[in-house]
C-alpha cells in the first residue's frame, strides 16, 4: 500500500472484552475523515468470524478476554490471512507476552493508556507498514535483552505449581520423576530471579509467560 494512494476511508475492527472501551475507540477513529470502524467483538471467537466477514483494513485487539484470547485470534487470522494488520491493544505489557504477540503477526504493541493522538498514529502507521511500540513496553523487552526464557516444560511445570501442586503431584501428573520437577523449579527460579515458587508464578504471569498457548 502507497501511502499516496486514494481511497474514502479504511475500515477498523475494535476488539474488547469492556463495552466502553470499545464506544472510547470507536469515538476516536470515526473522528478521523480517512478511517471508520466497520465492526466490534467482545472476544477472540468474535473476532474471527468478524474478522472473516469483513476483511477490515487494520483490527485493534485486547489480549486478555474470555473463551479465546488475543494470541489465540491473532494466530488464527494470521494463518488465514497473513497480511492482516494487527495493533494489539492492552493493560499488560510484560517482555515474554509483548515477544509472543509479534511472532506471532501482530504490528504494533501499545497500552491502553496511550493518549488518543497515539493510538491515531499507530493506526494509521500500521496502514502502511510501520510497527508502533509503546515505550514502556519497549523499555520492558530492553530490560530484559540477553536472559534465557523460559522453555514449555518449564512453563507447564510452573502452571502446575499456580494451581497449588505439590512437586510429587507434578511429577504424577506430567508423568516425570519429583527430582526433574524440582530440577525445573531451580532453572525456572534463576532464570526469573524469584525467590520462591509463589514468587515465580507471580513474575511468570506480570512478564506474560503463563498465557494460554494457541
Amino acid at each position: 500500500m502507497n501511502e499516496n494512494d486514494q481511497r474514502e476511508r479504511y475500515g477498523v475492527l475494535i476488539v474488547d472484552d469492556h463495552p466502553v472501551m470499545r464506544d472510547g475507540l470507536r469515538a476516536v477513529i470515526e473522528q478521523e475523515p480517512d478511517m471508520e470502524v466497520v465492526g466490534e467483538a467482545a472476544d477472540g471467537r468474535e473476532a474471527i468470524e468478524q474478522f472473516q466477514k469483513l476483511l477490515p483494513d487494520v483490527m485493534l485487539i485486547d489480549l486478555q478476554m474470555p473463551d479465546v484470547d488475543g494470541l489465540q485470534a491473532i494466530t488464527t487470522i494470521r494463518n488465514e490471512f497473513p497480511d492482516a494488520t494487527i495493533i494489539v491493544l492492552t493493560t499488560f505489557p510484560g517482555d515474554a507476552r509483548v515477544v509472543r504477540a509479534f511472532t506471532l503477526g501482530a504490528t504494533s504493541y501499545l497500552l491502553k493508556t496511550a493518549r488518543r493522538d497515539e493510538i491515531i498514529k499507530a493506526v494509521r502507521g500500521a496502514l502502511f507498514g510501520r510497527h508502533t511500540v509503546a515505550p514502556e513496553v519497549a523499555q520492558e523487552i530492553a530490560s530484559h535483552t540477553g536472559e534465557q526464557g523460559l522453555t514449555e516444560r518449564e512453563v507447564g511445570v510452573l502452571k502446575l505449581v499456580a494451581q497449588g501442586q505439590s512437586n510429587r503431584d507434578i511429577a504424577d501428573s506430567l508423568c516425570i520423576s519429583e527430582d526433574t520437577v524440582k530440577a525445573r523449579m531451580k532453572s525456572i527460579m534463576g532464570k526469573l530471579g524469584a525467590e520462591d515458587r509463589t514468587h515465580a508464578v507471580m513474575i511468570a504471569i506480570r512478564r506474560g509467560f503463563m498465557d494460554s498457548q494457541p
